[in-house]
């Protein structure tokens, strides 16, 4: 088998070596405002990342990352693989506690806790938002979700003994290491979700914990508190002794005059105050640049449009299954324009002409971007007037008599002004109007409550046009196709007209993303023939790539470059290995560290590679 590339880490390394337990570092606690509130600690059902960030550091699984991103142990010591890379086997580490709210004993973790997870996520009944990426990838895992496979004991994930986990996939992964550090393997105690039966996962109380910190306190729209696990295998290495989060709905308003009163740890800095920060001797010096990620940020069309009557939805249905109308839309949007609310230093550093990140994944010493079909749209900047108003003029003309213009179009976003949200929805409502006129599209913003925003927007489809956002969850392209896929709950291509493949079921976008699925040996054509399926989404104009996440400013104390790094999973979202320095870090001193962290990096890497 060839071996895959990956971005920033070298995949596949198998580390058998334990990681050395370091002198706890003195921090204080860490302090933030949040403004929209967690639904469920049922871990094994949310795909929100504003939950993931609880379980990101209360839960830990079978391998972690380093600060370099390098894989190494965590509730796995060692693992193994046989010859044809089907089956995958575990040795759990012995004497890890499972604990309560409380930070009570509870029980052992062992292999069997996986097995009972895997179970409970693979129960279509259980409504697991990501279910799809482990029953996809075991034997008899799809079977079982379905109900053709009814006994467990036929599926994939066994533990032969107390401390053993097996893993049978049904064809080699080259990526499945990775994979493990994403919510779909987290292991769960079989006889406390016994216990607590339907009140699993409802709140802090409803759960067991692992990892480095205890959800201890929780007090829905008011306070979320998680305390240093001194049960944790791995405390040595926690610092930080309390994660406090107050709720306060003006929190993207208020949240930088908190932080300059000593009320918190870390807060983002909008684009409307960084110069007057920039400007101010004192504040300048607390001013740092936000790490760019591997999160991706792009438009979709909605095809299953479930929005209100005001809205006409049935006009809707008609034109945006017209491509010249998307294709109008697709060359209008300014996106340098609508990145200036959020980055108004450097507005271009983040833009991206593809759904898959540049520099996420390589093959043959070419990037996944400049392979194939999608090479040449890497390098395409999509905002173009002329085309834009050529397609206008082409759409009302093939729409004339079917649709009535203009053509509303809802466009849902966070009334909290997350991400300065807020604002790049006026800017790009003014700016495509502008171009297009309005007699041709009627783009209306819709604010709604930060606290269950994707439920009542996207993954209903109230929406006609929205800003969204996928980040991946293990080192393979392939994990950019999942939002796209059927099945998926971000804008259902599937549904769009005229676009079923040469068998009349199976849409055309999800026949190139199986094809390219199946080639597991062929690291080059593997990546061609995804590069081929992205080129196809972005070429219909179903969706308007935009930017990577991350980026713009923030004012923080957290010490920068040390907490678990890699692209993809919960890594990014854990606070271990870091502490929380007595003031905050400047601009300068963040570069400085930044120059440090990639040359050491660096050399990291090569000891694995070698």
């Amino acid at each position: 088998m060839k071996k895959l590339l990956v971005p920033m880490l070298v995949a596949l390394a198998l580390i058998a070596s334990v990681q050395a337990v370091q002198a706890e570092r003195k921090s204080a606690d860490y302090t933030e405002f949040y403004s929209g509130e967690i639904t469920t600690t049922n871990y094994l059902v949310t795909g929100s990342q504003n939950e993931h960030v609880v379980f990101a550091n209360t839960l830990d699984n079978l391998i972690e990352y380093d600060q370099y991103g390098i894989m190494k142990p965590a509730l796995a010591v060692s693992w193994s693989s046989s010859p044809d890379g089907l089956i995958w086997t575990f040795k759990i580490r012995k004497g890890v506690k499972w604990v309560n709210w409380q930070g009570k004993e509870y029980a052992d973790v062992t292999a069997q806790d996986w097995v009972d997870a895997a179970k409970y996520i693979m129960t279509k009944a259980n409504a697991s938002q990501t279910a799809n990426v482990i029953y996809d990838i075991v034997k008899n895992g799809n079977d079982f979700w379905e109900g053709k496979v009814t006994d467990f004991s036929q599926v994939g994930v066994k533990a032969p003994d107390a401390y053993t986990l097996e893993y049978t996939l049904v064809k080699p992964i080259p990526y499945f290491l990775s994979m493990l550090s994403y919510t779909s393997f987290l292991p769960l105690n079989g006889k406390f979700l016994a216990e607590a039966g339907p009140k699993f996962g409802t709140d802090n109380k409803t759960i067991l914990y692992n990892g480095a910190y205890i959800f201890s306190g929780y007090e829905p729209q008011s306070s979320r508190e998680f305390t240093k696990n001194q049960k944790y295998w791995d405390k040595g290495n926690v610092n930080i002794p309390r994660l406090i989060y107050k709720y306060n709905k003006e929190t993207q308003t208020l949240g930088p005059e908190l932080f300059l009163r000593n009320e918190a740890s870390f807060t983002e800095i909008p684009s409307s105050i960084v110069d007057s920060w920039m400007k101010d001797p004192v504040k300048e010096k607390q001013v740092r640049p936000s790490r760019p990620l591997s999160s991706s940020f792009f438009y979709t069309f909605n095809f299953n449009v479930k929005f209100g009557a005001e809205y006409q939805p049935e006009n809707w249905k008609v034109v945006v299954n017209n491509k010249a109308f998307r294709e109008a839309i697709f060359h209008a949007l300014d996106r340098k324009a609508a990145m200036l609310t959020w980055e108004p230093y450097t507005p271009t550093r983040r833009l991206s002409n593809t759904i898959t990140p540049r520099n996420f994944a390589s093959a043959a010493g070419k990037d996944y971007v400049e392979t194939a079909d999608l090479a040449v749209l890497a390098k395409t900047d999509n905002f173009d007037k002329a085309l834009a108003l050529k397609f206008k003029a082409q759409a009302m003309k093939e729409l004339a008599g079917k649709a009535s213009f203009p053509v509303k179009i809802p466009m849902p976003f966070r009334a909290d002004n997350y991400l300065m949200w807020a604002d790049r929805v006026q800017v790009v409502e003014q700016q495509l109007e502008g171009l297009l006129g309005k007699d041709f599209i009627d783009v209306v913003p819709i604010a709604y409550p930060a606290t269950g925003f994707l439920g009542a927007t996207r993954r209903a489809g109230a929406y006609a046009i929205q800003e969204c956002n996928w980040g991946p969850d293990y080192a393979d392209p392939e994990t950019f196709t999942d939002p796209f896929v059927m099945g998926a709950n971000y804008n259902w291509p599937e549904l769009a007209e005229g676009y079923m493949g040469s068998d009349g079921k199976t849409p055309k976008y999800e026949a190139m993303v199986e094809a390219a699925k199946a080639e597991t040996k062929d690291a080059k054509k593997r990546l061609e023939l995804f590069a081929k399926a992205e080129a196809y989404l972005i070429g219909e104009a179903f969706v308007i790539p935009f930017s990577v996440g991350g980026g713009g400013f923030q004012a923080s104390k957290l010490e920068p470059f040390t907490c678990p790094y890699a692209p993809f999973g919960l890594s990014d979202l854990k606070f271990k290995g870091q502490i929380v320095l007595p003031n905050a870090v400047s601009t300068g001193e963040y570069q400085a560290l930044e120059a440090k962290w990639n040359k050491a990096r660096l050399e990291a890497l090569a000891k694995v590679k070698n």
